[in-house]
């Protein structure tokens, strides 16, 4: 429930308007709509409040966000980053890449590690380890299309994979499929070059590794 109220100044033409977001928890759909209406009209008609109701609803609480968190569908709910705050993370983190075209592998993951230390220093009250397995895989392999990029020719590429300890005879056969980096970024050949291991020894931070120290200390 998005509750708002305007208070202006007198004699001035300046206001401070208040938000105030809230969730209540019933236990059936018909309950939340009878306290839907209820709290509705005290906060209108007494508190002189006024309820958004475009984005006020009854509604599952892990069909809802609130402050960039949601929660589980378990029997016991636990909190967890909504799709929408993962999201605007791989949005963040595209933006952040898409720069790193033509330059140092290393200087790109220090780029995205400032992103993603601020990104889990906020969803470390998360309880669900997916979102972080999930956003730790796609930032490896946007890494891995950036380098099948940055390689360009066929040629290099096949020398590139090889230096990184790839079998020749499989790195020929790689670099002649004719497919896009994001294909490649996400194929056998690409992890058994650019393992997450030496994505990790180039500095690129675990957001599951992460969780879990976190859990650890907590």
């Amino acid at each position: 429930m998005i509750l708002t109220r305007n208070w202006n100044d007198v004699g001035t033409t300046s206001a401070v308007m208040l938000m105030i977001v809230c969730h209540v928890y019933v236990r059936s759909q018909r309950a939340g709509h009878r306290v839907m209406a209820s709290l509705t009209n005290f906060l209108e008609n007494r508190m002189l409040l006024k309820v958004n109701r475009d984005k006020s609803a009854v509604d599952r609480p892990w069909n809802r966000k609130f402050l960039g968190y949601t929660m589980s569908n378990h029997r016991k709910p636990k909190l967890k980053p909504a799709p929408q705050s993962v999201l605007r993370a791989k949005d963040r983190i595209r933006e952040i890449t898409h720069r790193g075209r033509g330059r140092n592998i290393v200087q790109v993951i220090k780029e995205v590690n400032m992103f993603l230390r601020g990104w889990f220093g906020y969803f470390r009250l998360s309880t669900v380890k997916q979102a972080f397995v999930t956003l730790d895989q796609w930032i490896r392999r946007r890494l891995r299309k950036i380098l099948w990029e940055q390689w360009k020719k066929p040629k290099t590429q096949c020398r590139k994979l090889i230096a990184l300890g790839l079998n020749a005879e499989r790195a020929r056969k790689a670099t002649a499929t004719g497919r896009k980096a994001w294909w490649n970024a996400g194929a056998s050949h690409r992890h058994g070059a650019v393992t997450n291991r030496k994505l990790s020894e180039w500095g690129l931070l675990s957001l599951l590794d992460q969780f879990q120290l976190w859990q650890r200390c907590t």
